[in-house]
């Protein structure tokens, strides 16, 4: 009955085929995604012969296969400590994949192997041996587990004989938790009956007699006899054992559990030893796991929605508990050493993933927009959350939403939070609004930064000679002085070629040192993020100490600093160093722009700026990921959150992704402002655009009458009004048109209202369809969630598939006043534009310096398409006034002031703040809705 021949093809084919098999699936990897380095450790603690010949197997299998294995020693002295230090370095590795952890039985110092065992990271546990995995297995969910490499190279080796497992009775020898206990489950899940014995079991012999499958796994060699063997068994023996051979030039030779040259005379087939159980093994491992979290990241992460825990039964936003964020995180495929925790609902995304992901394929790019506001609302913040619910949550599709971070100026005055409302909402609400990570606060210590220096050079360089500001500015240090690399740049800039600080001319050190701002030239303000009226115009200086020195001056919110604008248009930290250092803060009186490069400061902003620029991740209440990042003023800046945060989600996403971004105001605006300045520094190119509309909104663009926050709205907002509706859609078609412009398909999503009627929501999706949007749907998200924006996230879907012819609106090598006017003309439909005095002035010195070919950035009323915010519909017949022109040169735009434009809102009689408090007992922020 002798069968070594069989066994021992069996075995060499399976695992060849394996290996093939998998060496094939790394190169095809490796051929979509370059960068792809599948990464093993095998840490082996001590020095066992048995492990030695182990590791050295897993070692030759993983390079043949094209994995990168290492292997990591600790010696047999190893502490647990040191044991756990090594598997978490692993763990936080990201371009390290798998985990196998060898551990010696007679270590010298006690470690708890359990505690081991379950440090291994989930993603990263090749072996599968933790507490969550056994305890799957052993209640049946092979689905959702890892199978232990051992017991699954045994299930397979089983199966090559031809037998059936099924009504078979199987005897397991052995309870490890690596080998026996899951064969005993495997076997038992696969509908064998399962008798489980171990050295001291009674009459073992006889229970090894009545096994059609016997699996042996206990460590002592060859302990079961050949005579103990039913005839035709199936045995499995994952011995190995080294015992005295004086034949051998080792005096050793590896024999297994069971005395194979007598159990072959029984056995159908039986497991050679050595060349058996242990590359069964060895393949299995390679084969199922190794390389496996690698792939994730790009296969199988593109379709990550389908794993993220979705919650459905939602109340609202407090009584829907959040998932973990490093839970979230995983779902979406960021690796560990990606995420910064704050907490346990919130977390920044390292900039490093840009590079592991640089050559995975972007998602569908989607913007949010709508109809020119009134105060009535239109929801795109709801309807922006509410449409990647339903993308994430209900369609299964891979959706991230990119939004704006809040200012507290808003939450805690007239408007309130931005979270999105009623079930389409990020959470925790309360930390969206408030804080968050931290952002603003480091913009406002940035920008103030800045404003102190300006000042503060202006004072020096009055008090002090040339050479007196010279000695000051390059100290003498151990008898010598020195420039700093910013002072370096700035020699660059006047043309210095010099880095020894003894070698200035007069001349050249009186230009280094003189910045002479002009104080009257100078466009940098403060900011805080309240609202606070009384400082839109103040005096500084006035202490005694100042010597007279008083400027008039003001407070911008912080929202409106052009650090904000930085923040949101960067692209790599280097790229946002260089903007930053950009950035116009005066003119000197000889008419030279003055930065922050020339004061010194720029590589300090980096500083404060270097973890601000690190998205945000949030989620919704129904699980789907959120990028919160960036909050630049809509009104004087482009009101869009960050090309980062849109980027990396794009790549986390997948083609077959979407990725939901939400552009401030009216589409005359944000929408404007996404296309012609994001979008042209991002180098991304958006599929569809979501247009937002409201009937109540609509109405009043049709000459409904006047509304004041708190008061009852009239009769003609909530009862059926189809004539007063059909008018206002005008200021719809218009916007429609507005994205047109752009060749981007629209799709009008219809926020609708329990007071709305059918007939009017049908009125507005017919009129936009006419007017040639792609589609139209009226959507209920805010009272519904995901499910009540299911059609929009189809018709989005579908417009995502047209055809596009993506275009800016204006040639940036036009001339300032130029590209003004087609945007005045053809967005907001002006007859012409007028260039003020002083806006002709700034025209001359921007060009004069070199901005002229920045973008434009219109800062006019988000209230009307005109520059008169009473005017709704659609104004025709008006020519825009510009009265000034301002640049924000490290943001990269130029922005023209329509009218008057506050850039720090002022508190209404009743501010929201009256509504805010906290629970002392539970903690929890009330008043924020």
């Amino acid at each position: 009955m002798s069968n070594v021949p069989k066994s021992k093809i069996v075995v060499f084919f399976f695992c060849r085929q394996v290996r093939s098999q998998l060496k094939k699936d790394v190169e095809q990897m490796k051929l979509k995604d370059p960068n792809f380095r599948p990464g093993l450790v095998v840490l082996q603690v001590g020095d066992r012969e048995d492990s030695n010949l182990y590791i050295s197997m897993k070692l030759k299998a993983a390079a043949e296969i094209g994995i990168n294995a290492t292997h990591m020693r600790l010696p047999k002295t190893a502490t647990e400590e040191e044991v756990l230090h090594a598997i978490t370095e692993v763990n936080e590795n990201s371009s390290l994949h798998g985990l196998i952890v060898q551990l010696p039985l007679d270590s010298i110092n006690k470690i708890d192997t359990e505690k081991v065992t379950n440090a291994v990271a989930p993603e990263k546990d090749v072996d599968g041996l933790t507490s969550i995995n056994a305890g799957k297995l052993s209640r049946g969910d092979l689905g959702e587990c890892f199978i232990p490499c051992t017991p699954n190279g045994c299930m397979e080796l089983i199966r090559q004989t031809g037998v059936t497992v099924a009504g078979k009775r199987a005897v397991v020898i052995g309870r490890s938790k690596i080998v026996g206990a899951p064969m005993h489950d495997l076997l038992l899940w696969n509908h064998a009956t399962v008798t489980t014995c171990h050295s001291k079991t009674a009459d073992l012999p006889e229970e090894v007699g009545k096994a059609d499958i016997l699996v042996v796994g206990i460590g002592k060699a060859e302990m079961v006899k050949g005579e103990w063997i039913k005839k035709g068994a199936v045995v499995i023996d994952c011995g190995i054992n080294h015992v005295p051979d004086e034949t051998k030039a080792s005096g050793k030779r590896v024999v297994g559990d069971v005395h194979f040259d007598s159990a072959k005379e029984h056995a159908s087939f039986i497991t050679p030893v050595p060349g058996g159980v242990g590359p069964m093994t060895v393949a299995m491992l390679m084969a199922v796991r190794s390389f496996y979290p690698a792939a994730l990241t790009f296969d199988q992460r593109f379709h990550w929605s389908k794993y993220l825990t979705v919650k459905h039964d939602i109340v609202i936003s407090r009584s829907c508990i959040p998932k973990t964020i490093d839970r979230l995180a995983r779902e979406v495929g960021l690796l560990s050493d990606e995420v910064e925790l704050y907490g346990k609902t919130k977390a920044k995304v390292q900039l490093s993933i840009m590079e592991r992901l640089k050559s995975q394929p972007d998602g569908k790019y989607v913007v949010v927009t709508g109809i020119t506001p009134t105060p009535l609302g239109e929801g795109k913040s709801t309807t922006t959350i509410g449409l990647v619910q339903a993308m994430g949550a209900h369609m299964k599709l891979n959706v991230f939403a990119c939004v704006r971070q809040p200012s507290q100026g808003p939450t805690f005055g007239i408007k309130g939070g931005a979270a999105g409302g009623g079930y389409s909402q990020v959470i925790p609400m309360e930390e969206f609004n408030l804080h968050l990570t931290g952002d603003i606060h480091a913009i406002t210590a940035a920008n103030n930064l800045v404003a102190a220096a300006i000042d503060a050079r202006m004072f020096h360089e009055f008090t002090q000679s040339d050479k007196a500001l010279y000695n000051r500015l390059v100290p003498l240090s151990g008898g010598e002085r020195k420039f700093s690399s910013v002072q370096i740049n700035r020699l660059k800039k006047l043309g210095i070629d010099k880095t020894d600080p003894s070698t200035l001319t007069d001349d050249e050190l009186s230009r280094f040192s003189r910045l002479d701002i002009d104080p009257a030239s100078i466009t940098w303000q403060r900011v805080l993020d309240t609202n606070d009226r009384f400082l839109r115009k103040i005096t500084i200086g006035q202490s005694p100490t100042e010597k007279g020195y008083t400027r008039e001056a003001q407070f911008d919110i912080t929202v409106a600093s052009e650090i904000m604008a930085v923040l949101a248009l960067t692209s790599s930290l280097k790229d946002m160093r260089q903007r930053l250092a950009k950035m116009v803060v005066a003119t000197s009186r000889s008419g030279e722009p003055i930065t922050t490069e020339d004061l010194g400061v720029s590589g300090a902003l980096t500083v404060l700026m270097k973890d601000a620029i690190k998205p945000n991740l949030m989620q919704t209440l129904e699980g789907t990921p959120v990028f919160v990042h960036a909050g630049p003023f809509a009104n004087i800046a482009h009101g869009n959150s960050s090309i980062l945060a849109d980027k990396i989600a794009l790549k986390l996403v997948g083609p077959d992704g979407f990725v939901v971004t939400e552009a401030g105001f009216g589409a005359d605006i944000g929408m404007e402002k996404f296309f012609n300045i994001k979008c042209r520094y991002s180098g991304l190119r958006p599929h569809v655009v979501v247009l937002v509309a409201t009937v109540r909104a609509l109405k009043m663009h049709g000459g409904g009458p006047t509304v004041a926050a708190g008061m009852p709205l009239p009769k003609e907002y909530i009862e059926e009004n189809l004539e007063l509706l059909k008018n206002g859609c005008s200021n719809m078609r218009k916007q429609i048109e507005n994205a047109k412009h752009f060749g981007v398909p629209v799709v009008v999503a219809v926020n609708a209202f329990k007071t709305d009627t059918e007939a009017e929501l049908d009125l507005i999706c017919n009129m936009a369809k006419a007017a040639g949007a792609f589609d139209a749907v009226h959507c209920s998200h805010w009272a519904e969630g995901g499910a009540g924006a299911v059609a929009l996230g189809q018709a989005v879907q579908k417009a995502s598939e047209a055809p596009s012819n993506f275009k800016f609106l204006y040639d940036l090598d036009l001339s300032i006043a130029d590209k003004i006017r087609i945007i005045a003309q053809k967005i907001y439909g002006a007859d012409d534009i007028e260039l003020l005095p002083e806006a002709q002035r700034k025209v001359e010195l921007y060009t004069k310096q070199g901005f002229g070919k920045l973008p434009i950035c219109m800062a006019k009323t988000h209230l009307s398409l005109s520059h008169e915010a009473d005017k709704k519909g659609v104004p025709t017949g008006f020519v825009l006034p510009i009265r000034d022109i301002r640049a924000s040169v490290g943001a990269g735009f130029l922005y023209p002031l329509v009218g008057t434009m506050p850039t720090i809102p002022g508190l209404p009689t009743r501010p929201c703040f009256y509504d805010i408090d906290l629970d002392p007992e539970t903690e929890q922020v009330n008043g924020l809705f």
